[in-house]
């Protein structure tokens, strides 16, 4: 397989939700977020130019992130579903799998030092 990635900025709050008392991440707070799409296809399955994707083609996913995500509330965005990381990585694959059949991983970081990583098919630990 071969694969591409490419790197996503925003700023967003969010507040999560079922936490102990006192957690910091349990107040209003926000984060500049990063999100790196990473797209695979094997090595026949590449177009013509050799490409697994054309990197241009992805603009259309950074114009959803300055619309629908940078800038907001995260709470108010994904509706029901807590805001982690691992939530928006999960949410971000979804929303974009039918127009990104290549799209194998959705990592996204919080903070310098954390990522999520959403990879689906990836073994489920019980």
């Amino acid at each position: 397989m071969l694969s591409i990635t490419k790197e996503f900025h925003f700023s967003a709050s969010h507040q999560l939700a079922h936490l102990p008392p006192g957690h910091p991440c349990g107040r209003l707070h926000g984060h500049n977020y990063i999100v790196v799409l990473e797209l695979s296809a094997a090595p026949e399955q590449l177009t013509k130019p050799g490409f697994v994707r054309d990197y241009g083609e992805l603009a259309v996913f950074k114009k959803w992130i300055d619309d629908t995500i940078d800038h907001r509330h995260l709470n108010d965005v994904l509706g029901d579903e807590n805001p982690s990381a691992e939530h928006i990585a999960m949410w971000i694959h979804r929303t974009w799998s039918a127009d990104f059949p290549e799209l194998t991983a959705v990592r996204v970081s919080e903070t310098p030092k954390t990522w999520a990583t959403y990879r689906p098919g990836a073994r489920e630990i019980v």
